[in-house]
């Protein structure tokens, strides 16, 4: 059995750490007082009644989002991980390492997009400091003459004009319900869930091979108009098989790719579905306004697409893999003019660990269709 590199090993810790440090970050600033904007209060957009008991709590928007994938992604890679491509008589150990790397990389893409948009999420709701579609029922606004004069902070003092007015007006005197009235902008709720979920359909899409068929850039039909045809076709006369413009032309095309079973929309839809009903929730509780619950899942999005990618090859491309491991000697960072993270030599070697994976050239364009290695996925 190959031993490990312990500067590689602690190097993954350390990835770890940071992305705990990076939640934690998130928490500290949800603790710190938000900037508390000036507001009207003769707004109707913040006029909205305050729902005390919102539909998905923090505590079950943790479970759906972070708790759910998490255990999602443990169970497919013990399950179905390394898959029909592994080589016959591969010992149990290597098996196991392969395991151990997907379930990984899993948790670590799915940390790195959880912790990065609460971190984002946290900061740009406390800078803003938007007031919510509830805040005046949350703060329960002393309108008197006096109070307007002391409290009013800009607007036009004609009549009874509009008058923007500072938070020192409230009444409320639970700190925390009126503070919390501050951060309309962007959704938490629709941001962590679209993150978690998002990811969570990325990670099933990738490993079960969900996906829009293409036509490869560098398929080989472009260069051998005979390739994957039939074998009664491949030395007919016919113009079938003659003319580029003819059907068996575009037979050869449409082999290079096939739609998956529809069934399969269900388990890459289905998360994506249950982010866009606990976003909707924070629209008929009147926590925010669509914007908000938009923007929210955009940032969600993003940083799951940049977890997933951070550590899994191109779904359509990697056959359902992760990226390998560092090289031990470049585990810590590289300088100017080193290409990438992994040595050259480290691909050359014999004796990989397992022989799993698609093939660096990228020949490979299916899962399991070969009896000999796809290429190198060594851990």
């Amino acid at each position: 059995m190959a031993q490990l590199s312990k500067r590689l090993i602690l190097s993954y810790i350390f990835d770890w750490i940071i992305i705990i440090a990076i939640a934690a970050a998130g928490g500290g600033i949800s603790f710190t007082t938000p900037y508390h904007r000036p507001f009207s209060p003769q707004d109707f957009d913040i006029s909205y009644p305050y729902v005390k008991k919102d539909r998905i709590s923090t505590s079950l928007l943790v479970i759906i989002s972070l708790v759910a994938p998490a255990v999602i992604i443990f169970l497919v890679s013990v399950i179905f991980v390394p898959g029909p491509t592994i080589r016959k008589g591969t010992p149990t150990y290597k098996t196991f390492r392969i395991k151990l790397w997907e379930w990984n990389t899993g948790w670590m893409g799915l940390g790195l997009a959880l912790a990065s948009t609460f971190v984002l999420t946290e900061g740009v709701k406390h800078l803003t400091g938007k007031p919510r579609p509830d805040l005046l029922n949350r703060c329960n606004p002393d309108l008197g003459p006096e109070s307007l004069d002391t409290h009013t902070v800009g607007g036009v003092k004609i009549f009874n004009g509009l008058v923007m007015v500072s938070s020192t007006i409230c009444r409320q005197t639970n700190k925390d319900i009126l503070d919390d009235g501050f951060k309309s902008f962007f959704s938490g709720h629709s941001s962590f869930s679209f993150a978690g979920l998002t990811y969570l359909t990325l990670f099933l899409c990738s490993k079960f091979a969900i996906g829009i068929p293409y036509l490869p850039s560098s398929s080989r039909a472009d260069l051998d108009p005979s390739y994957a045809l039939p074998e009664s076709l491949k030395h007919d006369k016919s113009p079938l098989s003659t003319t580029p413009d003819s059907n068996t032309h575009k037979v050869l095309l449409r082999r290079q790719a096939a739609a998956p079973p529809t069934y399969l929309i269900v388990p890459a839809f289905l998360p994506i579905a249950v982010a866009i009903y606990i976003s909707s929730t924070r629209y008929t509780d009147f926590r925010h306004r669509g914007f908000d619950i938009i923007i929210g899942a955009l940032v969600g999005i993003m940083s799951a697409w940049v977890g997933f990618r951070w550590y899994h090859l191109p779904i359509t491309r990697g056959a359902g893999w992760s990226w390998g491991p560092r090289s031990p000697t470049r585990a810590w960072g590289i300088g100017v003019g080193v290409l990438g993270y992994v040595e050259q030599q480290s691909l050359k070697h014999k004796d990989h660990d397992l022989e799993v994976g698609p093939s660096s050239n990228g020949s490979d364009s299916g899962r399991g269709t070969s009896d000999k290695p796809l290429g190198i996925g060594a851990v």
